[in-house]
């Protein structure tokens, strides 16, 4: 099976208390083979900076088995303190160096979870894009090649005419308020 994109999605919330409702619009995505959810934690930074993790997934068991925590060890979350820490981190990054995966060098490294702010939470979710492999494929195809990717600010289309400004402000609000549970 090919492999589609692959994204690291960083949500914030003021708390731990999920409700479900993103679980379940996962869900109805990988049910029409939109998404594939490859991996989930959610974790909980403590006012000191302490951290605790859980694993979330809509895998199958056997997807489970086969994939382990590669979250973890994508951002070098480890359970086993700073040592545990650092081996996940070569772990994931040897297992991503097999499968033609580029993973973050010292120079660009994304701090993860140094970006969660005390007090709150985040789910940690890594999606496979399946709905991009035919398009991926053909640009393979034609000869092209991924030069940069990433999210727009809805903020950027109202200088294109693509939103209005009432709505681009609601949008970004959207996307960037802490909302209350």
């Amino acid at each position: 099976m090919a492999v589609g994109p692959v994204q690291l999605l960083v949500l914030g919330f003021d708390n731990a208390g999920f409700h479900g409702e993103i679980a379940q619009e996962l869900e109805r995505l990988r049910e029409s083979d939109t998404v594939r959810v490859i991996d989930a934690l959610a974790v909980h930074k403590d006012a000191q900076g302490e951290i605790e993790v859980q694993h979330l997934s809509n895998l199958t068991r056997e997807e489970a088995i086969e994939l382990g925590s590669k979250v973890a060890a994508l951002v070098g979350l480890g359970i086993a303190g700073e040592e545990g820490m650092h081996a996940a981190a070569e772990i994931g990054a040897e297992q991503a160096a097999a499968h033609g995966i580029e993973v973050f060098d010292d120079e660009v490294a994304w701090d993860v979870i140094g970006e969660i702010p005390n007090d709150s939470a985040a789910a940690l979710i890594l999606l496979e894009h399946h709905w991009a492999v035919p398009l991926r494929d053909a640009v393979v195809r034609a000869g092209g090649f991924r030069v940069s990717d990433g999210f727009i600010s809805p903020l950027d289309l109202v200088e294109i005419g693509l939103v209005s400004r009432e709505e681009a402000e609601r949008l970004h609000a959207l996307e960037t308020a802490h909302q209350p549970a």
